[in-house]
């Protein structure tokens, strides 16, 4: 199994497309074994915290590659939302 932990910052004045955006491509993890955990949204409603598990790292190689992901991302332009991925483990 793979853990991530995905610091997701919006775009000034892109909050809500941002969030429209994360909304839609973590409901695409299951076609890849992936699972959202839990979703945080900072106080300053510019940014989230999601703990995502996968089945594999083939699922999340997949999941980077999604065509529909890829499309959405694009059309949103500059308004995407930036991303840090760490991986993680429990200890």
């Amino acid at each position: 199994m793979l853990t991530l932990v995905a610091i997701v910052e919006y775009a000034a004045g892109a909050e809500t497309a941002g969030q429209r955006y994360e909304d839609t491509v973590l409901a695409l993890l299951g076609r890849h074994d992936g699972r959202l955990e839990r979703r945080l949204r900072g106080t300053d409603g510019r940014s989230e915290v999601h703990v995502i598990t996968f089945a594999a790292r083939t699922g999340y190689e997949s999941f980077l590659v999604d065509p529909e992901r890829a499309t959405l991302r694009h059309d949103l332009g500059d308004a995407a939302p930036t991303t840090r991925v760490i991986e993680a483990y429990d200890v």
